[in-house]
């Protein structure tokens, strides 16, 4: 053969492959099997939704608004109405005002689970919300007018209760055993989409101190959370209600990967009070606390930043009445650690009132035990403890101080004569970097009283002779009292 033509053996070797890629090409293809774990997990997650949903419910809720009565808080929600884009102005105008100005409907929309035979939904609190009518969407397509049996406000949970028969009822289970990184469903209503689901983990727990409500021990879940789905349950992966969805951290409005859930073990004692009496009865010490820093700690001579520390005790109260005082540290209650001033509130709030129990606190850096018998938490009494907002400290006292004014301290409560009033702070001296305030009345600078400018100029000298340079100051802030401490240099 010719130089540049292919040998006869070549041919047959090239005939011989085009022939198997036309066989091949021709047989059926098939798809690969999926691992065994991977469709283990999918026919889970179809599993608890299809066990969850049924008992999940749609609420909306609508409150009459009288004609000429004051729209700031809707001109909120329509400003910020994730469908006003779509919609656009005239639409929320005209709902808003009404036909002819007669006046208007406030809706709102939600969701909730059912938790009983006899109809009982647990939702939150906010969702329900001075409502005149409360409308409940089954998923068999039904319609129910519910009744509020009660509503918490301070852990925003509510209870309502349809007149309906064949229910499906979710299964609740215990949130204490919950852990970080558990594959979590959130069931709900998004936006009004009925019985949306989606998945995620739990990201965290005991969330406190989010502003949210009174009584915080969030759950954190990344899975997608939207306004709608407050009131909808977080379930785990054995289809079992493990909390509340309650809240989302956005700044959108809609999700961005943080929304939180209410405990249900916490749901459910607030549940059985609200059934029970209508309202929740919680445990009361009558002292306000705050949870320690480093320089509280160091001036402590505490290794951690565990513990309540207790910076006023409200006379006449079950704390005053067991010996408890300015100054001291809760570390356990019933023998249960304390970590901070948050979980000593929830874990006191939990307790009947009446019960005797037992505190743990260090008093001259040393424990000891006091009995308290546990009182009731009113509105009355937590208006003369509500605590003020805890300071921020961090790292000179560049602050001027005068007398309490006779007027100021008769309406603060104190002793004519008793503390000096902080005028002005620099911005870059000491005492704002250990939270005082403009308005502040400092009351005790290392526990030494002091009444006038000398007493304070000489308390704040001894202090710098301390070995660890922390000082700490007693501060009245309004109606409450709190330890502020930080270095002077």
């Amino acid at each position: 053969m010719s130089k540049g033509y292919p040998t006869r053996s070549t041919v047959v070797h090239m005939a011989a492959l085009l022939g198997i890629i036309v066989i091949a090409w021709t047989l059926p293809v098939t798809a690969a099997e999926s691992p065994p774990a991977l469709r283990e997990l999918d026919n889970a997650f179809v599993a608890v939704a299809e066990k969850v949903t049924p008992a999940v419910v749609n609420i909306s809720s609508t409150k009459k608004i009288s004609p000429g009565a004051s729209g700031g808080d809707m001109e909120d929600f329509f400003k910020n109405h994730p469908f006003r884009d779509f919609f656009g102005d005239d639409f929320f105008k005209r709902f808003k005002k009404g036909p002819g100005g007669q006046g208007y409907s406030q809706r709102g929309m939600g969701s909730g689970v059912i938790v009983g035979p006899n109809g009982t939904i647990l939702t939150n609190a906010h969702v329900v919300k001075d409502a005149d009518e409360i409308k409940v969407n089954l998923s068999d397509k039904r319609s129910f007018t519910a009744k509020v049996i009660g509503a918490d406000p301070e852990s925003d949970i509510a209870v309502i209760k349809i007149d309906a028969k064949d229910l499906p009822i979710a299964t609740l289970g215990d949130s204490t055993k919950l852990r970080v990184g558990e594959i979590v469903l959130a069931v709900g209503n998004p936006f009004g989409l009925n019985r949306t689901v989606t998945s995620g983990i739990i990201s965290a727990k005991g969330r406190t101190n989010m502003g949210i409500i009174d009584y915080e021990d969030f759950i954190q879940t990344d899975a997608a959370i939207n306004p709608g789905n407050s009131g909808g349950p977080l379930v785990n992966i054995n289809g079992e209600v493990i909390g509340i969805n309650t809240a989302i951290a956005t700044r959108t409005g809609g999700y961005q990967g943080i929304g939180f859930a209410i405990p249900v073990n916490s749901a459910k004692l607030i549940m059985e009070d609200l059934m029970e009496h209508g309202q929740v009865k919680r445990g009361l010490l009558g002292v306000n606390i705050q949870s320690l820093d480093e320089y509280q700690a160091k001036y402590y001579g505490r290794q951690d930043t565990d513990g309540a520390l207790v910076s006023q005790v409200v006379p006449g109260s079950p704390a005053e009445k067991a010996g408890v005082k300015d100054g001291d540290i809760i570390i356990e209650f019933n023998g249960k650690s304390v970590d901070g001033a948050p979980e000593l509130k929830n874990i006191v709030g939990r307790v009947k009132p009446g019960t005797e129990s037992t505190l743990t606190i260090i008093r001259d850096k040393k424990p000891i035990k006091v009995t308290v018998k546990v009182g009731e938490r009113t509105p009355k009494s937590f208006a003369a403890i509500k605590p003020s907002e805890e300071a921020d400290t961090s790292n000179e006292l560049g602050i001027e101080v005068e007398p309490v004014p006779a007027g100021m301290a008769a309406k603060l409560g104190i002793k004519e004569g008793e503390g000096l009033r902080v005028k002005g702070v620099t911005g870059d001296g000491a005492g704002r970097n250990i939270g005082l305030r403009e308005g502040d009345v400092i009351l005790e600078v290392d526990g030494a009283s002091v009444n006038n400018a000398s007493e304070f100029t000489n308390a704040v000298a001894k202090a710098k002779n301390r070995k660890d340079g922390i000082i700490q100051l007693k501060v009245q802030r309004g109606s409450a009292k709190l330890f502020l401490a930080g270095p002077l240099t």
